[in-house]
């Protein structure tokens, strides 16, 4: 499955399940190595995924996209990913965490 499919997965189960994301007011960007650039929007409970980069990010993710599809997997030790350069946040860290936290919830 492709990355950006793998994140649509992901949006589809908080758009069903909405409680847990409903604060999020933000928009995160991720820059993979092989994919690109992809946003997720978190609005009033609502995430839209974007490709490219339509928005003005409030945090960046860049990271390879196997390390990627382990974040959506809550199977990546994001702290040993940042402190060992595989994982680099750009702009609010505090949303990163905020972000794998949900994560967490969503994941399979």
């Amino acid at each position: 499955m492709a990355v950006i499919d793998e994140l649509r997965t992901v949006a589809e189960r908080m758009n069903a399940d909405p409680e847990p994301i409903r604060s999020f007011q933000h928009v995160y960007q991720f820059d993979l190595s092989e994919s690109g650039s992809f946003q997720v929007k978190f609005r009033d409970g609502r995430v839209e995924v974007s490709e490219g980069t339509p928005d003005t990010p409030e945090c960046t993710l860049i990271l390879s996209d196997a390390n990627f599809e382990k974040l959506l997997r809550d199977d990546l030790n994001t702290t040993m990913a940042f402190m060992l350069g595989s994982l680099k946040v750009e702009g609010k860290l505090g949303l990163a965490l905020k972000l794998q936290e949900a994560l967490k919830h969503y994941s399979n």
